[in-house]
């Protein structure tokens, strides 16, 4: 069923790669599956789009449970609560959104709870939107000088979203200076810390993000198709 929509999805990234001489390989997909039939997410893992993203903790709790037994990795891609930590911390394969200490205390402390290793992006709100979450772009070094010494919690990368609107030089914009703040951020080599993803990129922009050094991209709509929000929970 939405075969088709993959097929022209993976062209497309194809060319742009191709374009400006980019590996695909080293671009992953996120399929995003906010209130998406369970069939269309199977579908689109057997088509080897197996790492699948939600906005929130109750949805990914219900993919768990979905999807046990299959090859997935999730992404907590939403804005994540302090208390909601402790029900994804050793299920996902990388939290999107970690913007403030007190969603570092308890990643961290859950985490060695499970003696295991999180990993996290830390969410920056490059065009300061008064709507999005996130750390200014200013923040994200004294960030992660704090945290940086939590042997439980790992930081891989940075997350941004760009504004929706028609200037593609706004959203370019947004995407290039979140990869000059990842290369500052290489820059310092700081001990045990690799900068290996940028998640930028939705269905709108995400072009210009394979354009700008994206390798993770977060796609919904070009994937599954207009949205039924009636099925949110």
């Amino acid at each position: 069923m939405i075969k088709k929509n993959l097929d022209i999805l993976e062209k497309e990234i194809q060319n742009i790669c191709d374009r400006v001489g980019r590996n695909r390989e080293e671009i992953e997909v996120v399929a995003v599956t906010k209130t998406v039939d369970l069939n269309l997410i199977e579908e689109a893992i057997d088509y080897k789009y197996n790492s699948i993203g939600e906005n929130r903790v109750q949805e990914l709790e219900k993919r768990f449970t979905q999807l046990e037994g299959k090859d997935v990795n999730y992404h907590m891609i939403g804005s994540l609560q302090s208390n909601k930590v402790k029900d994804i911390v050793g299920k996902v394969k990388l939290i999107h959104s970690v913007d403030r200490m007190s969603v570092v205390r308890q990643i961290q402390r859950r985490s060695k709870n499970k003696e295991i290793v999180t990993d996290v992006l830390l969410q920056v709100n490059i065009a300061e939107e008064d709507t999005k979450s996130g750390l200014k772009e200013e923040e994200v070094i004294p960030f992660i000088e704090k945290v940086i010494d939590n042997e439980n919690m790992r930081i891989r990368g940075l997350m941004t979203m760009a504004p929706h609107v028609e200037d593609e030089e706004i959203i370019r914009d947004t995407f290039r200076k979140l990869r000059e703040l990842k290369e500052e951020i290489d820059s310092k080599n700081y001990k045990g810390l690799s900068m290996d993803y940028l998640s930028m990129g939705m269905t709108n922009d995400y072009e210009i993000a394979i354009e700008e050094g994206s390798n993770i991209l977060r796609l919904g709509r070009v994937i599954f198709g207009e949205r039924d929000y009636s099925k949110e929970i």
